[in-house]
């Protein structure tokens, strides 16, 4: 290792910039650029943060960070501040011992440690006294550093600028007037400190005379006398008055200290306090106006100048008597809970007051909330009755808070109140009330037995057992039918069910009645009226009644060949058992030999022809109509007409011929049908109107079931279909089925009693009392009771 004793020296002027070169290190050092990152050159700071480093590719050294001096050399004595470093290379290895002397230039003005200073000079002061200031630093060293200070301008002071030991300029302040507090109690002056550097830099301080007053006023009051009025019971500490002395003196020599003269009772300075350095007079004990009513206080503030002067007041306190008491409720007795059917003057609660305090202050009044169901009736001094004036309902207010309110008549007024919580006890008052006083529920029929229908709910505002409900349906008969046998209810929750399959061509709509009944003593109940009605399906497939055939046979017809257009063949009638447009049927062809031959009216059925016969045309026609509802989904019948031409006119229906009964209906009898349809109509009409006059002479039974809605609606439609009947093909056919091969007409369904049909050339075989082949035979329907049968 070989070390080089030799020192390099360089000179560098602080806050240069990073990246500055110092110098070429390498050059100057004799060492080759080309080595310096082979042999790993590096530079080591002794004692000190690394500012400097070297570029191993130029070998210059540079500055890595900024330096400063004041900080590097923080000693205002150091003339001289070096940074010293040692610079290694290797293979082999040497050291280098470099010296950088880091240069002052003048970067920071002078200032002064504090940039206000306070003097305070008495206005007795000589002229030419001195008085020491601040003097200003400088980071600076030499020429850089504080030179020179100059003073604002001023009439009464300058300075004189001192040089010390170490160098270091100061300055004092001399008087060179002297000073008037009263022209003038402040002066503020402005010290500049300049250093010596290029450029120059500056820094400046406040200075602040404050000129001090000698004692030559005494301290006065703004009054002599005061008058003060206190209330009684002030709470302690409480301010009575603060006194206000003044003195024109400044300094120690208008501080001021309050006390009692030796005039002021012990009592009066012990019931108050005096802070000696504010003149705050305040509240020490508890003030009664029947001990003391009025405090007299002599009070005396003293400067605290050199010669201190007083001044003197006089205070008077006249203590007030106040409303300190306040009224007092008392509970007496208290009956809670009640029930709320208790009546009205019922006594619930006995309430005294009373108030401490006279005069007005003790007269006190008694209240409680307008909007309550009580009222307040006093029954002695002082004492109340608390008493029900309009009747209660638990429903609407289950309990009452009551607050009675007491207040004296005093200034200020004075009150106390207490709560007192009514509780109400329920009674079962409330009959139970369904949302609804008619409930129409719609049953599709077909339904399954179990089904649930509607859930009837009533509601009871009652409590605990008056809420509870318990629902029964109300017994009727219908057609020796109990409601219990069709309907059920949960009694628990309302709940209606169906019991059984209703079939809308039976039974249409039902009428009765549902009770809910509280569990209260005695129990309250209330009924609700539920109208069933069932609706219809599409069940029932059409019935085609006209023409008449047997099962899975074809009608044969023979029509004249020279039948005319627009001339009616057939007429094809079906019925449908069920209702609306289930009922509506529309007729179609689903086969037909010839389509341009006969024509088929969708709504009545009937068949005609659209053109006469040509010879071209087949002697037999073969038509399939289907009969088709307006349900959903629809249900259809169907039935096969074999029609037969010959070539001349067929005598309408001769006795031996099987032909269908309705087919008479379009026969050459029609005037005669007429006739019948008016003397039958005519005959019903007497029929009823006797039977009327009979059953009102008949003595009125003990007990008569009322009607049910199904039956009255039943025999409207008997009495309909009796008078009807003769002009309504469909209906006829539903009634009768007559059986043209067995000479036979069988009745389809049991006829009222006392009916009459007009049967239009009935077949010779059927045993029925027969006119002629164009005359009408009158049938006598016959029905049979439980005594004898006609």
């Amino acid at each position: 290792m070989n070390t080089s004793l030799a020192v390099t020296h360089y000179s560098i002027p602080e806050e240069m910039e990073e990246g500055s070169v110092v110098a070429n290190l390498a050059a100057d050092l004799g060492l080759d650029v080309k080595t310096l990152n082979r042999r790993k050159m590096r530079i080591d700071v002794v004692a000190n943060k690394k500012y400097l480093d070297i570029n191993k590719d130029t070998g210059e050294l540079y500055i890595l960070e900024n330096m400063d001096r004041e900080l590097l050399c923080p000693l205002k004595t150091a003339t001289s501040c070096f940074l010293k470093l040692d610079a290694t290379i290797e293979n082999p290895i040497r050291m280098f011992n470099i010296e950088v002397e880091i240069m002052d230039i003048n970067d920071n003005a002078p200032h002064f440690r504090r940039g206000t200073m306070h003097l305070d000079i008495s206005e007795s002061s000589s002229v030419g006294e001195r008085f020491s200031l601040n003097n200003a630093v400088d980071p600076d060293v030499g020429t850089n550093s504080v030179k020179n200070y100059h003073l604002s301008s001023s009439e009464h002071f300058t300075i004189e600028i001192q040089t010390g030991r170490d160098g270091s300029k100061f300055a004092d302040l001399i008087l060179k007037n002297a000073l008037d507090r009263e022209k003038q109690a402040v002066h503020n002056l402005i010290l500049t400190a300049v250093d010596g550097g290029v450029p120059t830099r500056t820094g400046t301080a406040n200075i602040i005379v404050r000129v001090l007053d000698i004692n030559d006023n005494a301290p006065t009051f703004d009054k002599e006398s005061y008058k003060i009025d206190l209330m009684e019971n002030s709470p302690i500490g409480s301010l009575v008055i603060k006194l206000n002395a003044t003195d024109l003196d400044e300094g120690s020599n208008s501080d001021m200290v309050y006390s009692y003269s030796l005039y002021t009772s012990e009592k009066t300075q012990n019931t108050f306090t005096l802070n000696p350095d504010n003149g705050e007079i305040r509240v020490k004990e508890m003030i009664n106006y029947e001990d003391f009513k009025i405090y007299d206080m002599e009070v005396i503030a003293t400067d605290k100048g050199p010669n201190s002067l007083s001044g003197q007041c006089k205070l008077t306190i006249l203590v007030t008597d106040m409303n300190d008491n306040h009224p007092e409720i008392s509970i007496k007795s208290f009956q809670s809970p009640i029930r709320e059917n208790a009546p009205v003057d019922t006594v619930i609660a006995v309430v005294s007051v009373s108030d401490k305090d006279s005069g007005d202050n003790g007269i006190v009044d008694l209240h409680i909330p307008d909007n309550l169901p009580f009222k307040l009736r006093e029954s002695s001094d002082n004492y109340f009755e608390l008493i029900i004036s309009e009747p209660l309902d638990r429903e609407k207010v289950p309990e009452y808070d009551i607050t009675f309110t007491v207040t004296d008549r005093g200034s200020p007024l004075l009150s106390d109140n207490e709560i007192m919580t009514l509780e109400l006890l329920d009674v079962n008052d409330n009959v139970p009330q369904f949302p609804q006083s008619f409930y129409t529920i719609r049953v599709m029929e077909n339904n399954a037995p179990g089904a649930l229908l509607s859930s009837l709910t009533a509601f009871d505002p009652d409590l605990h057992e008056n809420q509870y409900l318990v629902y029964f349906i109300l017994e009727k008969e219908i057609a020796n039918t109990s409601m219990s046998m069709l309907f059920s209810i949960n009694p628990e929750n309302g709940n209606l069910y169906a019991l059984k399959t209703f079939d809308y061509e039976i039974e249409k709509e039902f009428l009765f009645h549902i009770e809910a009944r509280d569990s209260g003593v005695p129990p309250l109940s209330s009924n609700v009226t539920v109208h069933i009605i069932i609706v219809d399906q599409n069940d029932n497939t059409p019935v085609i009644v006209s023409p008449w055939r047997a099962h899975g046979s074809v009608v044969e017809e023979k029509i004249p060949r020279s039948t005319d257009k627009g001339s009616l063949v057939a007429k094809v009638i079906a019925i449908d058992t069920d209702s609306v447009q289930n009922s509506r049927i529309t007729y179609q062809f689903l086969q037909v030999t010839d389509a341009t031959l006969f024509s088929l009216d969708q709504y009545n059925g009937e068949i005609r022809t659209m053109r006469m016969f040509s010879y071209r045309d087949p002697r037999h026609q073969r038509l399939v109509v289907v009969a088709k509802d307006n349900g959903e989904p629809a249900l259809s019948a169907t039935v096969t007409i074999k029609l037969s031409t010959v070539e001349t006119a067929i005598k309408a229906y001769s006795d031996m011929t099987e032909v269908p009964l309705e087919y008479d209906i379009f026969s050459d009898l029609n005037l005669y049908l007429v006739i019948g349809l008016g003397s039958v109509s005519f005959l019903l009409l007497i029929t009823i109107l006797v039977t009327i006059v009979l059953k009102c002479q008949k003595p009125k039974p003990s007990k008569v079931a009322p009607p049910c809605r199904n039956s009255v609606i039943s025999e409207r439609n008997s009495t309909i279909a009796d008078s009807t009947l003769v002009s309504n093909d469909a209906y006829w056919y539903s009634l009768f089925l007559a059986e043209t091969r067995k000479g036979k007409l069988v009745v389809r369904q049991p006829v009222p009693k006392g009916s009459r049909y007009i049967v239009s050339s009935l077949p010779r075989s059927t045993g029925m009392t027969e006119t002629s082949d164009s005359a009408a035979s009158t049938l006598q329907a016959s029905t049979t009771s439980s005594s004898s049968s006609t």
